[in-house]
């Protein structure tokens, strides 16, 4: 294969994440580098551009991100600007390029996996909160 260059995103990340949604673009989500990130950008392969869209609610970084059945993306954990291990959830939107607040998992967890099941339902596991962890929960 060759690596050819494209389009840089609008911000330095690391620890973020990159979806592939259903129309083809690509969700990238928090990270960050000296200051960690709550927005988002896509990138339109297309046209090899990035533009902004809407910022999550919280600041993460070492989060999942998940394309959900109906083409919307799951975002969960992480851990935030101040260490504090999150337990929350929010929801992208890209026909609108908002964000929605849902509920919290059973467990604040980091470096955890998340994977789309063929139910649609989202089995998301292990992780980190100060303690290796071997639980496993399901977004539905």
């Amino acid at each position: 294969g060759i690596w050819t260059a494209t389009g840089n995103m609008i911000q330095e990340r690391a620890h973020h994440t990159a979806s592939v949604l259903s129309n083809g673009k690509v969700l990238v989500t928090g990270g960050g580098v000296i200051n960690y990130l709550n927005s988002a950008e896509v990138y339109d392969p297309s046209t090899g551009t990035w533009a902004t869209t809407g910022n999550m609610t919280n600041i993460r970084v070492y989060h999942t991100a998940s394309v959900l059945l109906n083409g919307k993306v799951l975002v969960t954990g992480g851990d935030d600007i101040n260490n504090i291990v999150l337990n929350s959830a929010e929801l992208y939107d890209p026909s609108t390029g908002t964000w929605t607040t849902v509920g919290n998992m059973a467990n604040a967890r980091y470096t955890h996996t998340a994977s789309v099941l063929l139910n649609g339902k989202v089995l998301v596991t292990g992780g980190y909160n100060g303690y290796y962890l071997d639980s496993s929960e399901l977004y539905d």
